[in-house]
């Protein structure tokens, strides 16, 4: 009857730390996922970044083939284009932010997720040895 009692016993620590260490192989996944996200936002930012500065630079430069000088209303229409682009960049780098942290939270969910599953695990393991 020990035998069985041992086999219960190591059947259910195999399945609780199997059911841990898949928790935190999901959460590093998703944490990885995130980190490169992270990467590729600051990439695609860079990207945005040029080609604005090519065609801010082109304005400038039709502009001034075309005489005008930097006052008035141009002036005035390039400042306000320019607060549309930095509020544009902020959401675009806020909503990149959350769904990162939304990564995190979900990896965080995942391994706690499997802990609590372990814990199931030993108390059922337990309750199978009391009844043998």
């Amino acid at each position: 009857m020990s035998w069985v009692i041992t086999a219960i016993v190591a059947g259910t620590a195999v399945s609780t730390y199997g059911q841990i260490e898949a928790g935190k192989a999901q959460q590093d996944a998703l944490e990885e996922q995130a980190r490169q996200e992270k990467i590729a936002a600051e990439g695609r930012e860079l990207q945005r970044r040029q080609e604005l500065n090519k065609v801010l630079a082109s304005n400038v430069v039709g502009a001034s083939m075309s005489g005008m000088t930097g006052e008035g209303t141009p002036a005035s229409i390039a400042l306000e284009s320019a607060k549309q682009i930095g509020t544009s960049e902020g959401m675009i780098g806020l909503s990149e932010k959350l769904q990162r942290a939304q990564l995190r939270r979900q990896g965080a969910m995942a391994r706690s997720t499997a802990n609590i599953q372990a814990t199931s695990t030993l108390l059922k393991g337990a309750s199978n040895v009391l009844q043998s």
